[in-house]
């Protein structure tokens, strides 16, 4: 049986975010342009997605560093292993592709980890922009560059141009 899925959206510093989610859990949190936005949306909403926004409301607000959600992404087997790797990177932390690809499955497969990271559905809250370059480079975001700086001055983890942190 498959699950009604729910869409709201929030404004928040870096642009509009679409956050979606069935009674389960979140299904996704990605930017979006205003234009996206259909004219008319439902206000019946799974309390999953209600606080969704109020933690992401406190996360912009410097008052919230963990997430409590229900999530539900739609992946591989592979793409979620990356996932909860990710979200096992601290707050205020960075760390590399590489150290990514270790521990979920092998230096062999950064090129996988690096896709799957780009294929995270649900931004901020899986912590794909605490992901840099071995270099400190800040390399890819889905949600562009400037963005991912940005989330990663707002946490503290982007003082100096590279502290990459095995977490």
């Amino acid at each position: 049986m498959e699950s009604k899925t729910y869409i709201s959206y929030m404004q928040s510093p870096l642009g509009l975010l679409r956050i979606g989610g069935t009674k389960q859990g979140i299904t996704e949190v990605n930017f979006c342009e205003k234009d996206a936005v259909p004219a008319e949306q439902t206000h019946e909403m799974p309390v999953c997605i209600s606080d969704c926004v109020q933690q992401l409301e406190e996360y912009f607000a410097g008052k919230r560093h963990d997430f409590d959600l229900a999530l539900a992404p739609a992946g591989t087997t592979f793409q979620k292993q990356v996932w909860q790797e990710l979200q096992g990177i601290p707050h205020g932390k960075t760390t590399s592709y590489l150290a990514v690809s270790r521990a979920v499955s092998g230096e062999k497969a950064i090129r996988a980890v690096g896709a799957a990271n780009g294929r995270n559905p649900i931004c901020i809250i899986v912590p794909c922009h605490r992901v840099i370059g071995s270099d400190g480079s800040l390399t890819g975001y889905a949600g562009g560059l400037w963005r991912k700086e940005w989330l990663l001055r707002h946490e503290g983890a982007l003082r100096t141009a590279a502290q990459i942190s095995p977490f």
